[in-house]
């Protein structure tokens, strides 16, 4: 898929937010933590809305075989670049937020959201592969919720309430992360599965595309409302 992608565009747009963010974490200012969290956010949100409000109407407006083309050119860019702005936003977010002091109570919240994150992206990207019942999903579901399990065993005796605006932002972020790890994503990994097998359904190309570009206006009105909760935060 890099290859697809152009194999420099892959590797920038997953190394230099990663890097940015790590460099934040480890040895950066809030400041610069800010930063990378604002411009990974701004430019997902902008990806988002573009993609539901522009690039979906008009692809929709087009034969099928023509959108299956775009798709074709789009789907292995976006499928490094979304993953990345979304994991460097979501991650940042949180750490700056523990930084500001705006996170009290913080890790079984985490351990809450991370839960309500993975089990349903993990039945998600099974059912879009119609492998529920696959022995692989049935280890990896069961890897991951015994993990969470032992993860909220060990923190929910701290459970305190944070503030209404911090547990209004990991509720959005949860749906985000869902919608984005357990159905945009796979979507996509299902739209180059199409692309590269002997006889191409450009059928099936076009519908899980416009489905996304859909599916991603819906992430861009969610990451306006989180614009809203974090200013609110923050001032």
């Amino acid at each position: 898929m890099a290859n697809r992608a152009n194999p420099a565009f892959a590797a920038g747009v997953l190394a230099v937010p990663l890097l940015a963010l790590v460099y934040g974490v480890t040895v950066g200012s809030y400041r610069h933590l800010t930063y990378v969290h604002v411009m990974a956010g701004v430019m997902w949100t902008g990806v988002d809305l573009f993609m539901g409000l522009v690039l979906g109407p008009v692809i929709g407006g087009l034969a099928v075989k023509q959108r299956a083309q775009v798709f074709q050119r789009l789907t292995p860019k976006t499928t490094f670049l979304m993953p990345s702005l979304a994991f460097v936003t979501i991650f940042g977010g949180v750490t700056l937020a523990q930084r500001l002091g705006k996170f009290p109570h913080a890790d079984p919240w985490i351990a809450l959201m991370s839960t309500a994150i993975s089990v349903p992206v993990v039945l998600l990207v099974a059912a879009q592969f119609d492998a529920l019942t696959d022995r692989r999903t049935l280890a990896v579901f069961g890897v991951v919720a015994v993990g969470h399990a032992a993860w909220l065993v060990q923190t929910l005796p701290e459970f305190a309430m944070t503030s209404h605006a911090i547990a209004a932002a990991l509720g959005i972020v949860t749906l985000l992360s869902v919608l984005g790890f357990g159905v945009l994503l796979p979507g996509e990994i299902r739209m180059y599965l199409q692309m590269t097998s002997e006889n191409p359904d450009e059928e099936v190309i076009s519908e899980i595309g416009m489905r996304n570009a859909k599916l991603a206006g819906v992430q861009g009105a969610l990451q306006l409302t989180i614009i809203f909760v974090m200013v609110y935060v923050r001032f």
